[in-house]
C-alpha cells in the first residue's frame, strides 16, 4: 500500500508539473498573439522626413483658405498664417503632395468645383481628408480666427489639428 501511495503522489507531482509547463505555454502563446494584433497597428502609418506620423489609411490632406477678391487684415492674415504653418511643419508632406496648400478666391469661376465641395461661403480655411478606400471628410476650423493675433499660438495649433488628421483622427 505505502508503494501505492509514492506512486500517486509521484504522478501528482509530475501532474502539476506538466500543468505548471502548460501554463507557462499557454502565456506565452497569449503573449505572442497579443503582440502579433496590436503591434502592426502602431506601424501602419508612415513617418516623414518632418518626423510627422502619417496612417496608412490616408491618401491626401487638402487644406484651403478661400477668400473673396477684396480681403480684410484678418482675412489676409489667417491665410498667411496657415500657409506659413504648413510650409513650417509639413514641407516633406507638401513636396510629396500628401498635403495640398492654397488660397482660392472663390468668386473666381474657376475655383467653383472647390468651392461647392467643400461648401465654402466665405473667407474660411477648410481642411478636407480623401482616403485611401473613396471616402471624404471636410471641415471648416473656425478656431484659427481667435488665434490670429498671435502667431506662434496659431501655428502651434493648426499644427496640432494638421498632425490630428495626419494620424488619422
Amino acid at each position: 500500500m505505502l508503494a501505492f501511495k509514492n506512486f500517486i503522489n509521484i504522478d501528482k507531482y509530475q501532474f502539476v508539473i506538466m500543468n505548471k509547463k502548460y501554463i507557462y505555454a499557454g502565456i506565452g502563446i497569449a503573449l505572442i498573439l497579443l503582440l502579433i494584433f496590436t503591434i502592426p497597428k502602431y506601424f501602419a502609418g508612415n513617418i516623414t522626413d518632418s518626423g510627422n506620423l502619417i496612417s496608412s489609411d490616408i491618401e491626401k490632406i487638402e487644406i484651403y483658405h478661400f477668400h473673396g477678391t477684396n480681403q480684410c487684415y484678418s482675412c489676409i492674415t489667417m491665410g498667411d498664417l496657415a500657409e506659413e504653418t504648413i510650409n513650417t511643419y509639413f514641407f516633406d508632406e507638401l513636396k510629396s503632395g500628401k498635403i495640398i496648400f492654397a488660397h482660392l478666391n472663390g468668386e473666381l469661376p474657376e475655383n467653383y468645383n472647390l468651392v461647392k465641395k467643400f461648401g465654402a461661403t466665405g473667407s474660411s480655411l477648410w481642411i478636407g481628408v480623401t482616403y485611401k478606400e473613396g471616402s471624404f471628410t471636410k471641415e471648416e476650423n473656425i478656431n484659427v480666427w481667435y488665434k490670429i493675433n498671435n502667431k506662434q499660438d496659431y501655428m502651434n495649433y493648426l499644427k496640432g489639428v494638421i498632425d490630428g488628421k495626419l494620424k488619422g483622427e
